[in-house]
């Protein structure tokens, strides 16, 4: 696996598809997911440090794997199919006990952006999906 960060957040309000791309941390790959307008909404007021007056459906969700006595411990994209990336979150129980749950990578990524939480993507997946690959 390849750790990745999040790089660039291409929003076009008259669009409902968005961008968001994720960049290799140690490296020069780069690759874009198409992600929801509401998606990248959360991802961008995250980071922006919007605060809102009530939770939104991102810190809901966190709420819930916190009230649950857990904690997110990473996101990986494991696949990319029919041009639909994959991705599975890592939580961790209070008790140590490891729980992976499938989601969509905007969904993860919202939530890795709350909780400083890596993000990786397989190998295999990042060199069918970047757009920039080291010579």
């Amino acid at each position: 696996m390849v750790q990745v960060e999040l790089s660039k957040i291409i929003i076009d309000e008259k669009r409902q598809d968005q961008i968001i791309v994720l960049k290799e941390k140690d490296g020069d790959r780069q690759f874009p997911i198409v992600i929801g307008f509401l998606e990248a909404s959360s991802i961008k007021m995250k980071l922006s440090g919007i605060e809102v007056p009530r939770p939104m459906t991102h810190d809901l969700l966190l709420s819930t794997i916190h009230g649950l006595d857990a904690k997110m411990e990473r996101l990986v994209i494991d696949k990319l199919v029919e041009n639909t990336f994959h991705a599975k979150l890592g939580l961790k129980t209070s008790e140590g006990e490891s729980k992976i749950i499938d989601c969509r990578p905007s969904d993860g990524i919202a939530l890795a952006v709350r909780t400083n939480a890596p993000i990786f993507v397989e190998e295999d997946v990042l060199d069918k999906a970047a757009i920039f690959k080291n010579p």
